[in-house]
């Protein structure tokens, strides 16, 4: 199943089930021209990882981490499926980062790996938007991470079953593909980044984990439609406005 949250024609916030051509909440469906999606979960915090593929650590120059290497995106970065993004002006390059969204379904802390999936609420689609220009002058890649709307997040958050164990993640910019890597390709795995994090981080429902994106991140520029896709999950769509 996959589950959305929308603002109806009468503007009360809903979950329903997402159809792909609509949504449904109490036996009536709605066509995505009547409704706005809005960001599948409300978290309070999203641990990102990064680095946690080979081959993106060798395109940016970086060495592979020996334990998961996490920092945060706070709410302000939230954005929702549809939404027209504006990036922070006079920046050289502000990137994608197609990621695979995990949602935390319960409020949890030292979890071990064998029960990673008793917390685990589904799945999503993440743009872990990064301003390199300010992410390589600091350490703590507030200006570089945690710009407004630099986490786009949706449309939808699928139920683990929908997940296949070699999910692909893949860009398309206007069109053309730039990024496409399996999740069996992760340094760290789903259920060891949970046992990771909550060591020492209590997670919330609805939290969300970024794990990470493979090579072929590349800047965006005015006018660009993002399409980034989730295997089992779907495709969070938006459009990039530089101010």
């Amino acid at each position: 199943m996959k589950r959305v949250r929308f603002r109806d024609p009468a503007g009360s916030v809903r979950n329903g089930e997402w159809t792909g051509d609509g949504v449904v909440f109490a036996d009536r469906e709605y066509d995505l021209a009547e409704v706005d999606v809005l960001p599948p979960t409300d978290p309070s915090k999203i641990v990102c990882v990064g680095r946690n593929y080979a081959l993106h650590a060798e395109e940016l120059g970086s060495d592979v981490p020996d334990r998961p290497l996490l920092f945060l995106k706070t709410p302000n970065t939230l954005a929702a499926h549809g939404d027209t993004i504006s990036l922070p002006p006079d920046k050289d390059r502000i990137e994608h980062e197609a990621e695979l969204g995990v949602v935390i379904g319960q409020q949890c802390r030292n979890v071990a790996e064998a029960d990673a999936e008793e917390v685990i609420a589904g799945y999503t689609c993440v743009n872990d938007l990064s301003n390199r220009d300010d992410q390589r002058r600091e350490q703590n890649w507030v200006r570089g991470k945690a710009f407004d709307n630099a986490a786009p997040v949706g449309p939808v958050v699928a139920t683990p079953d929908e997940l296949p164990e070699d999910a692909t993640v893949t860009t398309e910019v206007n069109g053309e593909r730039r990024q496409h890597g399996s999740i069996e390709d992760m340094i760290f795995p789903v259920e060891e980044l949970v046992a990771e994090i909550t060591e020492l981080v209590t997670l919330e429902a609805g939290d969300v984990i970024a794990t990470g994106t493979p090579e072929g991140v590349a800047p965006l520029a005015d006018g660009d439609t993002v399409e980034i896709t989730v295997e089992g999950v779907g495709t969070l769509r938006n459009e990039i406005r530089v101010d």
